[in-house]
């Protein structure tokens, strides 16, 4: 096996981290990597904790993607164990707990998805549950590790000293979820081990209980969290500021398209391989025009999950439907748009109330979200924006219901 030579790997790796501990022991893992050609174990554990994941959980994928490009191996741990305590990072209350056959449902779409950015071939992944190892503990084995850091070590996390500080109860088996995952760096033996920012605690720990079990500390690479649509938030399914890596490529082109001008340079930097210099060009509106810059994010990040055909398909339709709005102010709907029969029974005195309309259509669940979408501006009828959820509106056949920029149903009175 022959490896890139260090200084050469580590322009790749250090890309885009916003932490690493320490990058001197990374430089030297990598140089007795390539002296004893053997390749370094890299881990990321994943909680399969909902059915989905969104290209802000790809970041620290494609960092692991990279490592294997270069020669190492990639080790996935499904946390199909932890997930049966939930990861307290980031959080003001105790999770839920998940029942086993939601687990094990989670974590079969997590490897599926993860599949498209990793390298799945036979030598290049490991795949592992932790289960394996934390299942068959004894209570004194649990004990033992619990030993190994003291309540007040848990209470420098901040999550946790705000919740104490407020008097927000905290699970016992919240202090545990940190040696859980550290003993998961213990039982792979990792060289590496990447996370988000909201992991930064838990990796650590894996360190010092790596050096307790006389083994090498493994080095923590971490990565940003990506900003969601907003924004403002970090990407997440429950703010609705997400993309999903199993979206359709009109949904997932569209989405990307929307992305504010101030988050561009870190979209490009984390999501994609373009070069830092061309970021530069591409981020400054003197040398490049916004709408071109965001078609190149969303056609290179669409091209990861899409093939060309369909990737070419939603760049051609998304071009038809906003930039020819622009220019003539005509409202111009995909060809497919699905129609959606409106009953009689939804209209009140021959019109029909927008909550029950837009709900009937699939545009959300509730009067509530409908009321939300309304005042966010989030549905027009006609090309029109809906200003008031409470209003009723005169239907027709061939009338146009919109969400967003992208959901669109042709209406059909019965």
């Amino acid at each position: 096996m022959s490896f890139p030579s260090v200084e050469e790997q580590l322009a790749v790796l250090t890309r885009g981290c916003e932490r690493i501990d320490t990058l001197d022991e990374l430089r030297h893992k990598l140089a007795a990597s390539q002296k004893a050609n053997r390749p370094l174990r890299v881990k990321l554990g994943l909680d399969p904790t909902a059915p989905d994941i969104h290209l802000g959980h790809t970041v620290v994928l494609r960092k692991m993607r990279q490592f294997q490009d270069l020669g190492h191996k990639a080790v996935l741990i499904i946390g199909d164990y932890t997930s049966r305590v939930g990861d307290p990072s980031g959080r003001s209350k105790t999770r839920p707990v998940l029942d086993t056959a939601a687990i094990e449902a989670n974590a079969r779409t997590y490897f599926d998805q993860a599949g498209r950015i990793l390298d799945t071939t036979e030598g290049k992944l490991e795949v592992r549950h932790n289960s394996e190892w934390l299942a068959g503990m004894t209570f004194a084995d649990v004990l033992k590790l619990a030993g190994q850091m003291t309540v007040g070590q848990m209470l420098k996390r901040e999550d946790f000293r705000k919740r104490f500080e407020t008097e927000v109860p905290i699970g016992v088996h919240e202090f545990l979820y940190p040696l859980m995952q550290g003993w998961d760096s213990v039982c792979i033996q990792s060289d590496v081990e990447l996370g988000g920012t909201d992991q930064t605690f838990n990796n650590l720990v894996g360190r010092d209980l790596q050096r307790n079990a006389g083994q090498q500390a493994q080095v923590v690479m971490v990565m940003p969290i990506l900003v969601g649509l907003d924004g403002k938030e970090k990407m997440s399914k429950s703010l609705g500021n997400y993309v999903g890596v199993s979206e359709a490529a009109h949904d997932m082109f569209g989405k990307l398209m929307s992305v504010p001008d101030g988050c561009m340079a870190n979209y490009l930097t984390l999501l994609t391989a373009i070069p830092e210099a061309e970021i530069r060009t591409l981020c400054n509106p003197a040398q490049t025009h916004p709408m071109e810059a965001k078609k190149r994010l969303a056609v290179g990040i669409a091209a990861t999950f899409h093939s060309p055909e369909a990737v070419d398909h939603a760049r051609c339709e998304w071009e038809q439907i906003h930039q020819k709005k622009a220019a003539t102010g005509e409202l111009v709907v995909p060809a497919d748009t699905q129609t959606v029969v409106v009953s009689r029974e939804l209209f009140l005195d021959g019109r029909v109330p927008v909550t029950k309309l837009a709900v009937h259509c699939g545009f959300a669940a509730s009067n509530g979200e409908v009321r939300r979408l309304v005042a966010e501006k989030g549905i027009r009828f006609n090309g029109e924006v809906v200003e008031d959820a409470a209003g009723l509106l005169v239907v027709k056949s061939g009338d146009i219901l919109q969400r967003g920029k992208r959901k669109f149903v042709r209406l059909q009175v019965d």
